[in-house]
């Protein structure tokens, strides 16, 4: 079992900057791959960015490359979402999310735990 805590979610003005974190239980942390999906109101939840347990490859949905970045830190059971440039379409609910498997990374039903979520709310 892993349990997901995500925080650093706010408002935070268009152009601005967030970083998310989200802080997993057990010991076996580097084994999952880490993944970041978020969901407007009225939307469904979509890829954000992954990372591999096996190789740390990252990957990005097209509408946040260059912004975005994920990044993960074993020692302390943490997954980031460095969050630039932000646009009021970037308003959602966060989640952070892992996955056993280190392949179809992008897609929500590769994932076995999620947590429960964080704002973020761009105004313009």
């Amino acid at each position: 079992q892993v349990a997901l805590v995500e925080s650093g979610g706010g408002l935070v003005q268009a152009g601005g900057s967030l970083r998310l974190s989200c802080a997993a239980s057990g010991r076996t942390f580097s084994s999952y791959s880490m993944g970041w999906f978020r969901q407007a109101p009225g939307k469904e939840r979509e890829f954000v960015a992954a990372i591999s347990w096996k190789r740390m490859s990252t990957y990005y949905a097209d509408s946040v490359k260059g912004r975005f970045t994920i990044s993960r830190d074993n020692a302390k059971n943490t997954v980031y979402l460095q969050m630039n440039s932000l646009k009021p379409e970037d308003t959602a609910v966060y989640y952070c999310a892992a996955s056993r498997i280190s392949t179809t990374i992008s897609q929500a039903g590769s994932y076995d735990y999620w947590g429960r979520g964080t704002q973020v709310t761009v105004s313009p």
